[in-house]
């Protein structure tokens, strides 16, 4: 069975949040609510720019060569920003597992997600379910969570592009 409630909507989020950067706090606030992440605090100017080199960093753990590379650098990440796991009932939505203090401001606790996110997702799915696009001049990134862990492009179009680049390609050759 798989189990990763906490990893998908966090992972989700950081990939939009590095693939189309919010403009101001009430943006982050609002796609925070979209993603079903319930924050504890209003996000202020101080947390965008917080999250946003937060992202830096997460970002390198995105596109580094190598799995072990890629568990040293998330495991930075948890030691900082990760606390050790304990039930909550805030808000009444039911217990569950937090990863991460009460109270923090919004751009820890926003990091705490994404980096428990993240570390479930590649432990749960896959070290290699997370990365760059692979389309030609493409500086996105994505989060694979297809049942085939397949998916290696940030969007349908990237795809579909690259596959019709490849379809030229053999067709010129042949």
């Amino acid at each position: 069975m798989h189990f990763n409630p906490y990893g998908e909507d966090p992972i989700r989020l950081a990939v939009e949040l590095v693939n189309d950067p919010c403009s101001d706090e009430r943006v982050l606030a609002a796609r925070c609510a979209e993603a079903g992440l319930i924050l504890q605090r209003t996000p202020t100017a101080a947390d965008l720019v917080r999250i946003t080199a937060f992202l830096r960093r997460w970002l390198r753990v995105v596109t580094t060569d190598t799995e072990s590379a890629r568990a040293v650098l998330l495991n930075e990440l948890l030691a900082e920003y990760a606390a050790p796991p304990r039930l909550t009932d805030h808000a009444g939505t039911g217990w569950h597992l937090h990863f991460r203090e009460e109270d923090l401001p919004v751009h820890r606790q926003v990091a705490a997600l994404v980096s428990v996110g993240t570390a479930l997702h590649l432990t749960g799915r896959g070290m290699d379910r997370l990365g760059p696009c692979q389309a030609d001049g493409c500086t996105k990134v994505y989060a694979d969570i297809s049942r085939n862990g397949r998916q290696r492009f940030c969007s349908p179009a990237c795809g579909n592009r690259a596959a019709v680049r490849r379809h030229r390609e053999r067709t010129a050759a042949g």
